[in-house]
């Protein structure tokens, strides 16, 4: 966590960080042209952070885009903050960005305000992005991303299918399966790649989740989307790049999933590296 802290210590880097957290996806002209900074000065703080994993990367074409990745505050958050009356610290943030809020409001002419509100972006992303780094072999991951005896404990999902291209899966959670013919296998590369389609959102799986029914009734109608898992071993660890996609913009999916993934993949890691799993939190969308 050493890096972390180095990182987020200068005031350029947690700039580049809340450009990120307003609008996902950048390239770096785009980070350089938002923030006013010289490229080479965003290329030197934009390493930094992709060595702390605080920024993670995408090749779309010819372009490199980069991302925020939450999980160094995620662990941090596990380490420090669930220790902590989670309420109260909440509550003190909220506090915080109303006052915040507030003092933008009174120094920002109206129209100002609604144009800035306007091309934030955060809105618009369409996808999630996520990496972490775990210590264990491409076989054992790719194991825990497809056997039932794996993804029964930190996700409390089994799939039924063969891992091939092309083929259907049958997702089985607390005791439902839900079938659709649309829930399919995209990709499978053993230990490198995996990719399937995101699953059909039943009343059962509301039920169980804890959905109220307008919202099933509204990520109903959305597309169907889809994850990507992509391993890269690195020494004694591997590196897990995990891409939700095919949101529209403004998706209720998408902040549902990204409440979920981060919990979800903490449990993963930690299964791998000591056997056990986490706590599961409140409200987390799983």
């Amino acid at each position: 966590m050493d890096e972390v802290f180095r990182a987020l210590a200068d005031p350029s880097r947690r700039r580049l960080l809340d450009s990120l957290n307003a609008r996902n996806g950048q390239s770096l002209r785009e980070l350089c042209a938002g923030l006013d900074m010289a490229r080479q000065s965003v290329s030197k703080h934009l390493a930094v952070l992709e060595a702390a994993n605080l920024v993670t990367t995408l090749w779309r074409g010819r372009e490199k885009l980069h991302y925020l990745n939450a999980e160094p505050i995620n662990a941090i958050a596990e380490r420090w903050i669930d220790q902590y009356d989670r309420r109260r610290v909440r509550a003190l943030a909220d506090l915080k960005t109303a006052l915040e809020a507030a003092e933008e409001t009174e120094e920002t002419p109206m129209s100002d305000a609604n144009t800035s509100d306007a091309n934030t972006g955060g809105a618009n992303t369409t996808e999630f992005v996520y990496t972490t780094y775990i210590r264990t072999t491409p076989e054992r991951l790719w194991q825990a991303l497809t056997e039932p005896a794996f993804t029964s404990r930190y996700w409390g999902v089994t799939f039924e299918t063969d891992w091939k291209p092309g083929s259907t899966m049958t997702w089985n959670e607390g005791g439902n399966a839900t079938v659709d013919p649309a829930q399919v296998v995209l990709e499978a590369d053993p230990y490198r790649r995996l990719s399937y389609t995101w699953h059909h959102f039943t009343p059962e799986w509301a039920d169980r989740v804890g959905v109220s029914a307008d919202v099933l009734a509204e990520i109903s109608k959305e597309p169907r989307s889809k994850v990507t898992f992509d391993l890269e071993p690195m020494g004694d660890v591997v590196k897990l790049t995990v891409v939700h996609d095919g949101f529209e913009p403004g998706s209720t999916l998408r902040e549902m999933v990204s409440t979920g993934w981060p919990h979800l993949l903490s449990d993963l890691k930690t299964l791998l590296e000591t056997g056990e799993t986490l706590p599961k939190p409140e409200g987390a969308e799983r």
